[in-house]
């Protein structure tokens, strides 16, 4: 008996220290890497805010909530301010600027945490001639081309350091000028079966679909049977379909019709870029513009799109001249327009109403609208920042005739403004629930050589002014929304992985800002300069700002597509 009594002492003791041992566990408190206190958390879902905490471990978001007694090796107040996912820029021209800086400092100074490639022009793949071409096309930025495919691209990048994360649809002018040059034709059927064969590619490197450029040489002459032909090579990989259309003008309404047509023939997502109505004379469609894509979407096919918040577009003259003197890339184009008759005829082109092309100097409606800001040669440079009617008057020659001078004179197509929208149109556009934010700009720091040329203020401001002043001044949508038409929309859209939302598991992409604070400064005449109001940015939970200041941590990554063989590994 007393051996039974001693024996159940010792276990009743056994089970009341393992009880202890629980209870202790559950109460301990969880170790993290930091947690972001006292925030008001926006998920990126649209929903209603909350007061909470926010719990970074590794490169993750590992809690949310009130953490209360929770410890951390690192602890951020975030002291009322939103805490919402990092911003999605879903139209970005950061390809050759991170390439020279990194830090990608006017976005992530706005909260963006993935910049997207892909405007019908992709890094990749490149034939030798190809990047030949693109190196002498070089102008203030200068940098080699080590990589031939759109991946190696994407993965040198990353390698080099970058601060944001990167992505990319691949381009059909690309896929084109691999297999057919510049040249206004068709493809053959073999050369059709390798541009699928580089989609495809592309696709299984991570690339996000397949965008186009149609208004712009040599993509112009691509037919819509070329463009679904792509397309059903991309669509097996989950690929999206993302348009600059053949129209924002005088056949916008047809340019949705063919973009519809090819999402729903190629079966597959697709988006419209910087969704617009160009020029007064259509300003009146975007009605019309809209009730195609909600008739598609009721339709069952999932028609997007995106944004930039300025009345102007940046762009080149060449936007300005018909395609056709253009085909053989820039110095077949030059050397043409050096011929008198040749020049007569693109001269009268230029001043003549046509449904045929997208003519920007038209649809601005004066040469007083078109604003030079980006010359390669340095004998030009003092132009920068003049009107094209300026420039006309300083040289006693009409406007056309400056615009094609300029051209043979820099060696570029030279970088312009055109101012084409409406206001009220703009924010009309904003409410839209389907529609999403980019820049459609570069990403520059204000220094060094990114001065020797001007830029839209939009590669400076463009998602400040999404919540200064489209939310908070104009009140034409609400936070909540503006910030999920910043992160998750996009995201889904894409179909990324775990980004876009602030929820436990998903990569630490965040922003923390003062909704009162934010503000872009960016002008046309004076565009080099940084928005203010983000306090915080964090990407795969690295801190890349402190303060509103760059930390100057490079943390990005490659973000990839549901077609990336590396899914199956």
């Amino acid at each position: 008996m007393k051996y039974f009594k001693t024996a159940l002492i010792g276990l009743l003791a056994l089970l009341a220290a393992c009880s202890e041992a629980n209870r202790s566990e559950e109460t301990a408190p969880a170790a993290y890497d930091l947690i972001i206190r006292n925030g008001m958390i926006y998920d990126g879902s649209g929903g209603t805010p909350y007061a909470g905490d926010v719990a970074i471990e590794g490169d993750h978001i590992a809690a949310l909530g009130d953490l209360g007694d929770a410890s951390a090796d690192d602890e951020l107040d975030a002291g009322g301010m939103a805490v919402t996912p990092g911003f999605i820029n879903m139209l970005s021209w950061a390809t050759e600027s991170l390439l020279v800086d990194g830090r990608a400092n006017s976005d992530i100074r706005q909260g963006v945490t993935l910049e997207v490639f892909g405007e019908g022009w992709s890094m990749g793949p490149l034939t030798d001639e190809m990047r030949q071409g693109q190196i002498a096309q070089q102008g203030d930025l200068k940098f080699d081309i080590p990589w031939t495919t759109l991946g190696e691209y994407l993965e040198h990048l990353e390698n080099s350091g970058v601060s944001p994360n990167v992505a990319s649809f691949i381009g059909a002018t690309t896929v084109r000028i691999h297999e057919l040059g510049a040249e206004d034709r068709p493809p053959t059927s073999e050369e059709l079966d390798r541009m699928q064969a580089l989609v495809r590619h592309a696709m299984e490197e991570g690339a996000l679909g397949v965008g186009s450029s149609l208004i712009y040489a040599p993509a112009f002459y691509a037919d819509t049977d070329e463009l679904i032909a792509l397309m059903k090579a991309a669509s097996p990989y989950g690929g999206m379909y993302i348009s600059h259309m053949r129209s924002e003008g005088n056949r916008f309404l047809e340019a949705i019709d063919e973009l519809i047509t090819i999402a729903r023939e190629a079966d597959v997502p697709a988006e419209i870029y910087h969704l617009k109505a160009a020029g007064s004379k259509n300003w009146d469609k975007l009605d019309d513009a809209i009730a195609k894509v909600e008739a598609a979407r009721a339709e069952g096919l999932k028609i997007t799109a995106d944004m930039y918040t300025y009345t102007a577009g940046a762009t080149g003259l060449d936007a300005s001249m018909p395609p056709w003197v253009q085909e053989g890339g820039y110095e077949a184009w030059a050397g043409r327009m050096n011929d008198p008759a040749i020049r007569a005829r693109v001269i009268e082109e230029m001043r003549t109403e046509s449904d045929d092309w997208e003519n920007l100097l038209l649809s601005a409606g004066s040469a007083e609208k078109v604003l030079l800001v980006g010359f390669k040669s340095a004998a030009l440079k003092p132009l920068t920042g003049k009107s094209l009617a300026e420039v006309a008057k300083m040289r006693g020659v009409s406007p056309e005739d400056a615009a094609i001078d300029l051209v043979i004179e820099d060696g570029s197509r030279v970088g312009t403004v055109y101012f084409l929208m409406d206001e009220d149109n703009v924010k009309r556009q904003i409410s839209i629930p389907w529609l999403s934010f980019g820049s459609d700009a570069e990403a520059p720091t204000n220094e060094d050589v990114f001065l020797l040329s001007n830029t839209h203020p939009r590669a400076y401001g463009n998602f400040a002014r999404v919540i200064g002043k489209y939310v908070r001044e104009e009140k034409v949508i609400p936070l909540e929304e503006a910030i999920r038409k910043l992160t998750y929309l996009p995201a889904t859209n894409l179909k990324i992985r775990d980004r876009g939302l602030l929820k436990e598991g998903y990569f630490a992409d965040i922003a923390i800002f003062d909704p009162a604070a934010v503000k872009d400064h960016a002008t046309f005449d004076i565009p080099h300069q940084y928005a203010t109001g983000m306090s915080h940015v964090f990407v795969n939970g690295e801190q890349v700002l402190k303060d509103g200041e760059h930390t100057g941590a490079t943390p990005g990554r490659v973000v990839r597509g549901p077609g990336w063989i590396g899914w199956e590994k």
